[in-house]
């Protein structure tokens, strides 16, 4: 039998509303959020979930998340996929980035934002999840990157949940 395919679905984390002027995709972390994804990040070295592809929203405060958290895998932050789709997407985006992903891809990890990762959480998951808080992670699995639609939900964390 093949090996499944992993997929980290992670929310960003909190990001700061100071600058009222500034564009939706330009807004950064605030404190809770610098705080929260090196705890992430250490918690999925724990469980040795290391990607062998990140890709992320081009949101600010979103790539600066998985730039946190590939920092605490001992990724390279240059290895880090900007796909544009995964701003203002929809679900069916993110799974239609998700099953171009090349076969010899195992693990990999996207960052996007709510509500499409709630959705997704509601999609693959056999009990309803209200809202995905930020900085939460989705661990889905699928048979292939190809049949991502129909990944099923093996494990929620969040960071107030350790």
């Amino acid at each position: 039998m093949p090996a499944l395919r992993t997929l980290l679905l992670v929310r960003h984390v909190k990001s700061s509303w100071k600058e009222a002027d500034l564009a939706d995709i330009d807004r950064p972390l605030n404190n809770r959020g610098i705080r929260d994804a090196p705890v992430m990040g250490q918690r999925l070295l724990a469980r040795l979930l290391i990607p062998d592809l990140i890709v992320s929203s081009p949101a600010v405060r979103t790539l600066t998340t998985a730039q946190a958290i590939a920092h605490e895998l001992g990724c390279s932050s240059e290895a880090i996929v900007v796909n544009d789709q995964l701003y203002a997407a929809c679900p069916q985006d993110v799974l239609d980035v998700a099953s171009l992903f090349d076969d010899s891809v195992q693990l990999a990890m996207v960052f996007t934002h709510n509500p499409p990762i709630t959705e997704l959480a509601n999609r693959f998951s056999e009990a309803p999840i209200e809202n995905v808080p930020t900085c939460g992670v989705l661990t889905v699995e699928a048979s292939a990157w190809s049949r991502i639609d129909v990944a099923t939900l093996v494990d929620f964390d969040y960071p107030k949940k350790g």
